[in-house]
């Protein structure tokens, strides 16, 4: 597995834990926290057990006010339950940025935001992998989050792509496939793009972008090539039926593409 790109940094700081905070003193900044979901919420408030709220995380800033950077559903259940305070493990002198990437560090192993969340967040932080990632796609006229024209909905695979192989790659990813298969919908399926990134990924030093384009635009549209990644993939078996297995898929079809009319010694070897 390759080694990732990217990290999460936070300088040292200060922290108290234990600390029982009033729950009217604390406030949510959207631009570094998941959305908020009033229905989970609620639903932790109708089954309450104070003793086991836990400890949430809080941020104070220069200016006094307490910020929530992980647990705000169950303080949005203590509101909704009448209970009037919370204990918190408060850090100090964090900026919103610094905060932002406190909430993805502290959320990567369990309760994992949606990607789109962690993306927002990311770009709120200033980290690396996220502002790279909007970089690349505003060069390209394209957002994240939906599929659409000028849109990817493929969030995970995009920053899967980035983490691995880089800007350079993901730059390249979505103007060859842009190239191969034109402006839509469906030439941003995570499936093509990944398979595609991983074979720029791994061999681009060796490819010419146009001619690569080409070769792939010559055996059919992307409605063409997911329509085969997803049969390939079935004929497999139920395990390898996954996302993992549908990019490997469509990797290896690209290899396909381009070893096409080449002499043996001239192929790549998938």
């Amino acid at each position: 597995m390759p080694k990732a790109r990217y990290t999460f940094e936070l300088p040292a700081h200060k922290v108290e834990y234990g600390q029982e905070v009033p729950v009217r003193d604390l406030t949510i900044d959207p631009q570094a926290q998941r959305t908020l979901n009033e229905k989970r919420a609620q639903n932790i408030a109708n089954n309450l057990v104070r003793e086991a709220v836990g400890s949430i995380i809080v941020s104070k800033r220069a200016d006094g006010d307490l910020y929530i950077v992980d647990g705000q559903h169950r303080w949005r259940a203590c509101v909704l339950a009448g209970i009037s305070t919370i204990m918190a493990e408060v850090h100090y002198g964090l900026t919103q940025a610094q905060e932002a990437i406190l909430f993805l560090i502290k959320n990567r192993e369990s309760h994992k935001p949606r990607a789109i969340d962690e993306y927002h967040v990311g770009l709120t932080g200033g980290v690396p992998l996220f502002v790279d990632t909007d970089r690349i796609l505003k060069k390209h006229n394209l957002t994240l989050g939906s599929s659409s024209t000028n849109g990817v909905g493929a969030v995970s695979g995009v920053l899967q792509i980035m983490d691995r192989h880089g800007a350079q790659v993901f730059d390249r990813t979505l103007t060859v496939a842009e190239e191969a298969w034109g402006r839509s919908a469906e030439s941003w399926d995570g499936m093509l793009l990944g398979g595609l990134g991983t074979f720029i990924g791994r061999h681009g030093d060796l490819v010419d972008d146009k001619e690569l384009a080409r070769k792939i635009m010559d055996l059919g549209t992307a409605a063409k090539w997911r329509s085969e990644i997803l049969s390939q993939s079935s004929r497999g078996g139920f395990n390898n039926s996954g996302t993992g297995s549908r990019v490997t898929t469509a990797y290896r079809l690209v290899v396909n593409a381009w070893n096409k009319g080449r002499r043996a010694e001239n192929r790549i070897e998938a």
